[in-house]
């Protein structure tokens, strides 16, 4: 086993809030053990590049309270070959980096495993907004994101009631419609679609605004998840087939910006930390996760295997309330 004297840190994928607060407390951590620790600037892309910070206690100061990445992020084609994963784990070898700790989704786990293979010890942790991490329950940046859409819903509603529209909301969610359920029943849209559901547009959108406006309702909402796609035609229909006027809103990035929230941050702190820890255990090839409001780890492999699916029981809710 290598003798752990200096790890990494990178962020990968999209930024999500709750991103600075993991590279703190991997940084605190890391220095609390007696190691060096440096900063990798833009992903995997800054590992290929030597794109490297010397960090300490002092680098993440000011830190908690911002959203985004202070790594930065980017996309890097070379990464994703054979080559680039050898040439990745040579320069980590270079620079005497024993270990690395990598913050993103299911792409960025699958690049950690790749270095893991080739003989580089490597954690990674969840950092998306999406909460679409299967081994995981909860993902870091879900709660702040969350926050950020019912808070632009609000103000839609109320200009909805003013004029008596249709507000028809694009979250983000290309593959998983978390974002958009919770916030629905947060909200109380009327309609909510997502990618996991099928749905008739007839049936579960026409419908439905047809009934709450028989019943007296002045205006509604409907949340769409990003991966139903079609939102601006779909309030075209809707004041086609109803008359009710209706405009699409797409949110788009600003749900991955702002300042997370408390449960990002302490969430974020503890995966940070517990990263390190299992480095230090001599453990690699793991994801640290949430499970059963638990922070655990599992093996990267089993982890991208896993099944993750949307409780019925809040698809359920989400219809009864909004009668």
């Amino acid at each position: 086993m290598v003798q752990l004297r200096k790890i990494g840190v990178l962020t990968s994928g999209g930024d999500a809030p709750g991103m600075n607060a993991a590279i703190r407390a991997v940084v605190r951590t890391a220095v609390f053990n007696g190691l060096e620790i440096v900063g990798v600037k833009r992903g995997y892309n800054g590992l290929l590049n030597e794109d490297f910070i010397e960090m300490d206690a002092r680098s993440v100061g000011e830190t908690l309270q911002k959203g985004g990445t202070i790594l930065q992020t980017a996309r890097c084609a070379e990464f994703k070959t054979p080559e680039g994963v050898k040439k990745a784990v040579e320069i980590a070898k270079k620079n005497s980096i024993d270990g690395l700790i990598v913050i993103g989704g299911d792409g960025s786990f699958r690049g950690a495993r790749d270095l893991t293979r080739e003989g580089l010890a490597t954690i990674a942790m969840p950092g998306t907004i999406d909460n679409d991490i299967n081994c995981s329950e909860y993902t870091v940046g879900y709660d702040t994101c969350l926050n950020t859409v019912i808070e632009a819903v609000d103000k839609l509603r109320d200009t909805s009631s003013s004029h008596e529209r249709c507000s028809v909301v694009e979250v983000m969610g290309r593959g998983a419609g978390y974002i958009a359920i919770e916030a629905a029943i947060a909200c109380g849209a009327e309609v909510v679609l997502i990618p996991e559901e099928p749905f008739d547009f007839r049936k579960d959108v026409i419908d439905i605004i047809e009934q709450g406006k028989k019943r007296g309702k002045k205006h509604c909402i409907v949340i769409v998840a990003e991966g139903v796609g079609g939102t601006v035609e779909m309030a075209k229909k809707i004041e086609e087939e109803t008359g009710i006027e209706s405009r699409a809103t797409i949110l788009g990035h600003v749900q991955r910006g702002g300042s997370p929230t408390v449960r990002d941050r302490v969430i974020a702190s503890q995966m940070g930390a517990r990263s390190v820890e299992l480095l230090l255990e001599g453990k690699s090839n793991r994801i640290v996760c949430m499970q059963h409001n638990e922070i655990v780890d599992v093996d990267i492999e089993e982890g991208l295997n896993m099944k993750k699916h949307i409780s019925k029981d809040l698809i359920k809710l989400a219809k009864q309330l909004a009668i």
